[in-house]
């Protein structure tokens, strides 16, 4: 296996987990390197670290699902893996630039909604 297909095999794990507590090491695994290397690549490749870019895709999968349902705030926080509403919150604002309830009534808007997905 080469490098780029590791990394991308990588990269499809954290996406198939994406809504479960990730471990670095685990998603290392995938390329048969530590946690320590796959951190130094990941930045290297992408220009920003895995744990920002999990936190991101969480964030954007959140929003769009604030947009696109019903479902309870604390349930979306939840299931991205954020204990509290205390801390989706100030995420979900500092991502999207607007709290939740505000993304909520942003679902018409398709110059937000783009950013979201």
């Amino acid at each position: 296996m080469d490098w780029i297909q590791g990394f991308q095999r990588a990269v499809d794990y954290i996406e198939e987990h994406i809504t479960e507590p990730l471990d670095i090491g685990n998603i290392a695994r995938v390329m048969n390197i530590s946690g320590y290397y796959y951190q130094k690549l990941f930045n290297v490749l992408c220009g920003f670290g895995v744990g920002e870019y999990i936190r991101n895709r969480r964030l954007a999968l959140a929003g769009s699902e604030l947009m696109a349902t019903d479902e309870r705030v604390i349930d979306i926080a939840l299931k991205n893996c954020y204990d509290t509403p205390e801390g989706f919150k100030p995420a979900i604002t500092k991502y999207h630039g607007v709290p939740p309830s505000a993304v909520r009534r942003r679902s018409h808007d398709k110059t937000f909604a783009k950013h979201c997905v």
